[in-house]
């Protein structure tokens, strides 16, 4: 099997309202969005996060920590503990193909057949509430409010506007807000970061008489497409990034290696969806440079509602006894939307694309691959893939006023998404199931409790165990420092490759000749995963990118297609009208 699952003397938590010690620790985990593995200021960014930082210097910062290439796997595994195929993310509604629809481990919603941490801490005697995306379901048995949550104001969709209550046009035909499983209306002054956050502090206030301690699952739309931000906050990087995108990842790479994220002098490739920055014409730096002075502005703004939780915790008395874990649900996003004329054209008539309103309300702008190449220095690969840039991303976590977590240190060791559930149970004294729950069978918890890492200890905690992971066909699998992986055509060849990432985090030297039979294992570790967790081969000529395409124009396109048809066929039946009636009078005249 791929994963040996490691379960502590446990008993199953079955009993809910359960009185939970007085000094349980209260929770938030801070869930950025396409955030890449050096964008906060701790890992090597120079974006300003200082209270992101402040949290690192408390706690423990984790430089080799994996998630999945896109975000509803990797939430779903965050909230369950469980891989996602065997929490039904084997796809995203989005990018899965028609092929895959319906099969097992292919639901495109989280199933119901996980236990979300929500629901495992509510049963020990918390109050559990979640603000911000959501997309894991929307239909009435999927939504937060019925996972676990007691309050929840969630988006169900991969993103929206973050100054209005508009979709990703093109994509969705609203911005599917609901409180508690009703629909939300978002307030005038709405700006996304800022109101996840005051929200999530009403919650808290609202049921502290309680006396229980909380769950604050904070989900930020930032820095998922579109790239907006205030603009005083846009301002603040006016002069910076005219350097370029590759300027900018190799001063990135330098700076993870002074603070010891990354190892010093590790190779790095250049991706060859780079650009050459001296190519691009003025127009296009502009509008290049413009992006990622939004993109950051963007980063500052949600950091910024960090620091204000963090104060208003501190003003109640909560601060000391809150455990805090900040992550991305991903690597940085290389899509362009305008590489397609068809795509051009539809935003210009949706958005103000003039470069003077890039990342401004009515906007829509992408860093694109150039800049995420920067935002994943000094790693390869980014978002979709299964690159280390897809794949690994910062990870803190802090226990402020506890001895518990080991301050300021940075732990290279292997770590995985499915292994925050275990931990922070353990660190709530709060059991896991085990695979039973409330009278029914459910998906065993295959993450591992990190505490011991979190205290000093060396290596990982899954030791030389195989971690295998599959999404839209880039796959890899991990076993001690060695990582397998093969990426599917665009961003690959389809060819698997080995690395050691423990000296070439960077993935530049494949090595799967040198070490024939490790390479040989550890395909067949990946066999064994694959078979455990039904994973399938993707269909013929599948890419990412042009299924969101095709689901965009099967969700939206066609409709508009016929709307814009029927318009078009109203105005030539007027025009034919108009042309037979000046025929007649022409001829009524000459008889």
């Amino acid at each position: 099997m791929a994963f040996a699952v490691c379960f502590a003397a446990i008993m199953p938590a079955q009993a809910q309202g359960a009185k939970p010690p007085a000094d349980q620790p209260n929770i938030v985990i801070l869930l950025a969005d396409d955030w890449g593995f050096s964008d906060v200021g701790a890992f090597g960014s120079e974006i300003a996060t200082p209270h992101i930082d402040a949290l690192a210097k408390a706690g423990m910062r984790f430089s080799n920590f994996h998630v999945a290439g896109s975000c509803s796997p990797t939430r779903a595994m965050l909230m369950t503990g469980v891989m996602n195929h065997r929490a039904g993310l084997g796809n995203m509604p989005e990018t899965i193909p028609d092929e895959h629809r319906g099969k097992p481990g292919y639901d495109t919603v989280m199933n119901h057949r996980v236990v979300t941490i929500a629901e495992l801490l509510k049963a020990a005697g918390y109050r559990t509430y979640l603000t911000g995306k959501w997309h894991l379901g929307s239909d009435a048995t999927r939504l937060p409010h019925v996972r676990g949550f007691d309050r929840a104001f969630s988006l169900a969709d991969a993103g929206a506007d973050n100054f209005e209550q508009r979709p990703i046009e093109g994509l969705y035909d609203k911005a599917n807000w609901t409180e508690n499983g009703k629909p939300a209306t978002l307030p005038k002054d709405y700006y996304s970061s800022r109101f996840v956050v005051e929200r999530m502090i009403d919650y808290i206030d609202d049921g502290r008489a309680s006396g229980k301690p909380f769950l604050a699952s904070i989900n930020f739309l930032a820095n998922h497409i579109p790239i907006q931000a205030p603009d005083s906050d846009i301002a603040r990087y006016a002069a910076m990034y005219k350097d370029g995108w590759t300027a900018l990842r190799q001063a990135r790479a330098a700076r993870a290696a002074a603070l010891g994220i990354v190892p010093a002098g590790a190779p790095m490739v250049t991706m060859p969806t780079t650009r050459d920055w001296q190519t691009l014409d003025a127009d296009e730096r502009a509008a290049a440079v413009r992006v990622m002075q939004a993109y950051a502005a963007m980063a500052t703004a949600m950091d910024r509602e960090i620091g204000r939780l963090v104060a208003h915790l501190k003003a109640t008395g909560d601060y000391d006894n809150t455990i805090f874990v900040f992550l991305s649900d991903n690597g940085a996003e290389p899509t362009n939307p305008f590489a397609s004329l068809r795509n051009r054209l539809f935003l210009a008539m949706q958005y103000d694309l003039e470069t003077a309103n890039i990342g401004r309300r009515g906007s829509f702008s992408a860093i694109g691959p150039g800049w995420a190449s920067a935002a994943a220095s000094p790693l390869a690969g980014y978002k979709f893939s299964a690159a280390e840039g897809g794949l690994r991303v910062p990870l803190i976590i802090a226990w402020p006023g506890r001895g518990a977590i080991r301050a300021g240190g940075i732990h290279d060791g292997l770590a995985h998404v499915t292994d925050l559930l275990p931990t922070l149970a353990e660190l709530a004294g709060v059991p896991l199931h085990r695979g039973e729950w409330q009278g029914r069978a459910v998906e065993p918890v295959t993450g591992r409790s990190l505490v011991a890492m979190l205290k000093g200890a060396p290596g990982s905690v899954h030791g030389d165990a195989p971690l295998g992971y599959e999404l839209s066909g880039n796959a890899a699998l991990f076993r001690g420092d060695y990582k397998l992986v093969r990426n599917l055509p665009p961003t690959g060849d389809g060819r698997w490759r080995l690395y050691d990432l423990k000296t070439d985090p960077g993935e530049t030297r494949d090595l799967a000749a040198a070490m024939p039979d490790r390479f040989a294992a550890m395909r067949a570790d990946y066999r064994a995963y694959a078979k455990a967790n039904g994973v399938l081969d993707m269909p013929a000529g599948y890419s990412a990118d042009e299924q969101i395409n095709r689901y965009a124009f099967e969700q939206r396109g066609r409709e508009r297609l016929l709307r814009l048809g029927l318009w078009a066929g109203g105005i030539l039946l007027v025009l034919a009208a108009l042309v037979w009636g000046l025929r007649r009078r022409r001829n009524a005249a000459a008889r």
